[in-house]
């Protein structure tokens, strides 16, 4: 195993740790942002900044105002005096097509995930983008 891949798999544990923070019931994701061997970001999937930690509705439906942990990270980020140009996003489960437009806008040019998300567009968009995508799972 190399340096990178070793790298590769703690950030993966990492966010798959922070990921706990997440009070969502039907999925737990967590987000990590690193650039120049630092963690700039992070992020799990959760309500907006001041509403009620209930992901869900009575009929177990994810609420549609839910972030995803990649929205989170970046968003996070952006508040910050860091840039994510250049950076490596690894995530729990591959990004959504919304989360891939935002990681594209937001200069991310690495995404390593560890399971693939239901549908693969995201990482399809992520792809078309010429932005390096990596499964690595048994993280």
């Amino acid at each position: 195993m190399t340096k990178q891949e070793a790298l590769d798999r703690r950030y993966l544990r990492m966010a798959r740790i922070w990921a706990e923070n997440s009070y969502c019931v039907r999925r737990q994701v967590g987000a990590i942002i690193v650039k120049d061997s630092m963690i700039i970001s992070d992020g799990f999937n959760g309500t907006p900044s001041g509403f009620e930690n209930v992901c869900e509705d009575e009929s177990n439906h994810t609420k549609p105002y839910v972030l995803h942990a990649e929205a989170n990270a970046i968003t996070k980020v952006a508040r910050s005096n860091n840039s994510s140009e250049g950076a490596t996003l690894y995530v729990t489960a591959s990004p959504c097509i919304e989360c891939a437009k935002l990681i594209i806008q937001a200069g991310i040019s690495r995404v390593v995930y560890g399971e693939l998300y239901r549908l693969s567009d995201g990482i399809d968009l992520l792809n078309r983008a010429g932005i390096e995508t990596e499964l690595i799972d048994n993280f």
